[in-house]
């Protein structure tokens, strides 16, 4: 392949690293460009290495044959070159810009002040998995956390370090824990199940600031002026699309880097996948539809492979199912996926177990399943996912109790 059609995909994530294995089983060898010291690996599975449930290495994607390891700092458009910090040139026919995100830093005080350009000792991001090293290497039976955020990241976070044995304070924002993706009942019964197992949780309430002492964290400054000794401190403050390059290279961004149906950027010549990418006025950050984005883009690079739509194939967007599992001596199933808020004239099907901690709830619009959230034994969610992905009329002969009571789909 000459530099001429040579496909140059930057990020080794899950996004590229799916995309340029697909091409290489299809034949359209690409260069994998990775800024981490690591093999691949699957970024969904850290809290469970923070956990200590996976080692390291369990946690690693097969490696396209063609992996480099730099650090790309400039995109020559016009050239078709892309320049990296080691000096290195690489030339491109195709380029996809696979960068994934970087973690929300809030603005607190103490946290980047002055002069300071690193995180202060005992505060950590987790993003990478160098982030998810460094605080497995910091946490001891006994320690002090304090999680900042009460997402999909900072529940996963809070409940590995619980595992791990820290004393672990949990602080969010909003008046419920991942308010974006279950209902009022769903994340009561996380914060019980949180709750029983260690984890002190404040909803509704901002950290303010973090303290040092020595250069090392001491303790967070609550908004109430209240201030809660710790030794660690983890981010978890949500992500943004890593963009810098794009915009540098005078690509068309918003939000995300803009794509079209084809995951074309404005530059012919470069297309994006993955949390970076903005479609249709949306940026997923999800791991479904980062690998649906890459397969799409294979059968776009590679024609006339076998893969499913070929060149004609087209990138609507994806109806991403949201699902955790919350693993160690007592184990919590969540779900969630599409219009869990009903709108007037829905119908709404829910089955709650305060003993056993389950709850599941489904929304349904004239007919269809519309969106649906789930907590505890999950054995439902295949069917219910199938049923929702599908937007078919539901069958008369399969009533919803009749798929919230079946276990066998899941």
């Amino acid at each position: 392949m000459t530099s001429d059609t040579r496909v140059v995909v930057i990020g080794a994530g899950l996004a590229g690293t799916r995309l340029a294995r697909r091409l290489g089983e299809l034949g359209t060898p690409a260069l994998l460009v990775g800024e981490e010291e690591h093999a691949p690996y699957n970024r969904v599975l850290l809290a469970d290495v923070l956990a200590g449930r996976y080692a390291p290495e369990v946690i690693s994607l097969p490696a396209p044959e063609h992996l480099v390891r730099a650090r790309v700092v400039r995109i020559d458009r016009a050239r078709r070159e892309l320049h990296c910090a080691d000096g290195s040139v690489i030339a491109y026919g195709t380029l996809v810009l696979a960068t994934g995100s970087n973690p929300v830093l809030p603005p607190l005080r103490g946290l980047l002040d002055g002069d300071r350009q690193e995180l202060p000792a005992g505060v950590h991001a987790f993003r990478t998995l160098d982030d998810c090293l460094r605080l497995a290497g910091a946490v001891r039976e006994g320690v002090r956390a304090v999680v900042v955020g009460g997402g999909l990241l900072g529940v996963s976070a809070a409940r590995a370090l619980s595992v791990r044995g820290a004393h672990v304070v949990l602080a969010q924002q909003a008046e419920r824990l991942m308010e974006r993706q279950l209902d009022p009942p769903a994340s009561r019964l996380l914060h019980r199940h949180l709750g029983d197992l260690g984890v002190e949780i404040h909803t509704e309430t901002r950290v303010r600031g973090v303290r040092t002492l020595g250069g090392a964290v001491h303790s967070v400054e609550m908004a109430d002026g209240y201030a809660l000794g710790t030794d660690l401190v983890v981010l978890a403050c949500g992500v943004r699309p890593r963009v810098g390059l794009a915009q540098d290279a005078g690509l068309a961004v918003r939000k995300g880097i803009l794509v079209d149906d084809e995951l074309r950027t404005s530059d012919p010549h470069i297309r994006a996948i993955g949390d970076c990418a903005e479609h249709a006025g949306t940026v997923y950050g999800l791991a479904a539809p980062a690998l649906e984005q890459a397969d799409v883009l294979a059968g776009l690079i590679a024609p006339g492979t076998g893969l499913p739509g070929g060149p004609a194939a087209r990138y609507t967007g994806t109806r991403a199912l949201t699902r955790l599992t919350l693993s160690g001596p007592a184990v919590l199933d969540l779900a969630a996926f599409g219009e869990t808020d009903p709108e007037p004239g829905d119908d709404t099907v829910q089955l709650a177990d305060a003993v056993s901690g389950t709850y599941r709830k489904v929304v349904v619009r004239d007919g269809r399943l519309v969106g649906g959230v789930l907590v505890g034994a999950l054995g439902t969610v295949g069917a219910l996912a199938r049923a929702w992905e599908e937007a078919e009329p539901l069958p008369a002969d399969a009533p919803l109790l009749h798929l919230l009571t079946n276990d066998g789909g899941s």
